[in-house]
């Protein structure tokens, strides 16, 4: 596998899953470069495998639509998001590429392949596209794989994220990581940056770092102030804005995330209720995930609000003066260990459980909030460990096929697990530990392939099955 970029682990986008929603969205796009669009006639979609089982309450379809509109995910309004693929389905017409209206016809030009899964990855999604006398123009099956990472099925098993560059620091394990750090003297962030500043300028990092900030702190900002049910079916009330209202019981009107956050540095709260802010914070990004909003991929949209949370933890309540380039540094730690869990496991819910979600995405938040509180390489990969370690054989058993239940509190509990992992690790000696961080990956990679495929993010197992009432959607 090529350099993996923090910027490939940290990505701008739409939710409410990056292996279901993002993923297929991106695919999507590239299949559009494989066709002259002015001569496609018709297209076709296949989903297989988990794509097929919870597509729908993943916002698979949506994402579909989307992409063969050439909508970018990053940067496209997300109105446009929740109006658009109604108007497909209503006019059986789509803008394919933005460039040449095709019919449409939504019931079947989308299947659904409840009970086939291709042999590569169980998130499997093929494109046809027909010219006029209904021949194929072009096939093309792509996986995603994960944390919004896209592979065509040729390049299985070589995916190169940032192929041809030469980074200073080949970092394959945590023990390449530790011996880096050790022999140059540098602490996670110093060494990212290097690694990264062979890809761009130190501006372009350093504002592209700051842009991740902005979304996930303007999620927060829109999840604390957005009451009302979340779309799906399952009438699951939003609560982020009402634990807010009780927080902050005079909340003064604030004009952006930014003003909010200034806002809320004054406060210090006891200890339950900083709990309850990290609770908030996680919840109101995954709320606002559900509901299709933007968010950054931390390494997965099920996991967005983890990272975020205990960021503003890290920035509000834990007594440190937090600058922009302290909470970059953050950023940047969360990348490197995320990085290790991709290479060495999976960051996919369809391949390993939500232990490869919000899992890893604590791991992730622990290690980067263990350096910014000043610990040493050795306290902050002993915190990744401690993280993951009490996540290891988290099933993903989403209710109906929607990142709802129980994916949003389980940010809240990965956000406060990662601050525990870290006061645990600060005040520990790393020389002492039992397991390594590169043995709990190994051993999370081992647990993901003895877990059930029912508890893989299908909706046929756990939660999602013995909810009375309730019956998953395939």
């Amino acid at each position: 596998m090529g350099y993996i970029s923090v910027f490939d682990v940290l990505k701008i986008g739409v939710g409410p899953s990056s292996s279901h929603t993002l993923g297929p969205w991106k695919a999507a796009l590239q299949f559009l470069e494989t066709i002259a669009i002015e001569e496609v006639e018709s297209v076709s979609v296949h989903l297989f495998g988990s794509l097929a089982l919870t597509g729908k309450g993943h916002g698979t379809d949506i994402a579909v639509m989307m992409g063969l509109s050439g909508h970018d995910p990053k940067v496209v309004p997300v109105e446009i998001v929740q109006e658009l693929p109604d108007q497909i389905k209503a006019s059986g017409k789509l803008s394919l590429g933005g460039k040449n209206d095709i019919a449409f016809d939504y019931s079947h030009a989308i299947q659904f392949h409840f009970s086939e899964q291709l042999t590569l990855h169980p998130n499997g999604i093929r494109f046809i596209a027909f010219n006029q006398l209904g021949a194929e123009l072009s096939r093309q099956t792509y996986f995603s794989v994960g944390g919004g990472f896209v592979v065509h099925e040729n390049d299985m098993g070589a995916e190169a994220v940032s192929e041809g560059i030469n980074v200073p620091y080949d970092i394959t394990s945590a023990d390449d990581l530790e011996a880096f750090c050790m022999a140059r003297r540098m602490n996670i962030a110093e060494l990212a940056m290097k690694n990264e500043l062979h890809i761009a300028a130190e501006g372009q990092v350093r504002g592209g770092l700051n842009a991740i900030w902005e979304v996930m702190r303007d999620c927060m900002f829109r999840g604390c102030h957005t009451p009302g049910l979340l779309p799906g079916g399952l009438n699951v009330r939003r609560r982020a804005s009402d634990i807010y209202k009780k927080l902050a019981s005079e909340p003064r009107q604030a004009a952006n995330s930014l003003e909010w956050f200034q806002q809320l540095q004054s406060l210090q709260p006891p200890f339950n209720e900083t709990l309850n802010w990290i609770s908030c914070f996680a919840m109101a990004i995954n709320e606002e995930n559900a509901n299709f909003g933007r968010v950054v991929t931390a390494p997965t949209n099920g996991a967005a609000g983890v990272i975020p949370a205990v960021l503003a933890y890290y920035v509000l309540f834990s007594g440190k003066e937090v600058t922009d380039a302290k909470i970059q540094d953050f950023l940047l730690v969360c990348g490197v260990i995320g990085t290790l869990f991709k290479n060495g496991a999976t960051i996919s819910a369809a391949m390993g459980g939500c232990q490869a979600e919000i899992g890893v995405s604590s791991a992730m938040a622990a290690a980067a909030l263990t350096e910014g509180l000043g610990g040493n390489v050795g306290q902050s990969l002993m915190a990744a460990e401690i993280a993951m370690e009490h996540h290891l054989g988290l099933t993903c058993d989403p209710v109906k096929g929607l990142v709802q239940v129980p994916c949003i509190e389980r940010n809240s509990m990965g956000a406060i697990k990662a601050i525990t992992a870290a006061n645990l690790a600060l005040a520990s000696d790393p020389e002492k530990a039992k397991v390594s961080l590169d043995e709990v990956i190994q051993t999370m990679w081992h647990t993901a392939q003895d877990m059930h495929q029912k508890y893989k993010e299908t909706s046929l197992g756990g939660l999602a099955t013995n909810i009375a009432v309730i019956v998953p959607e395939c």
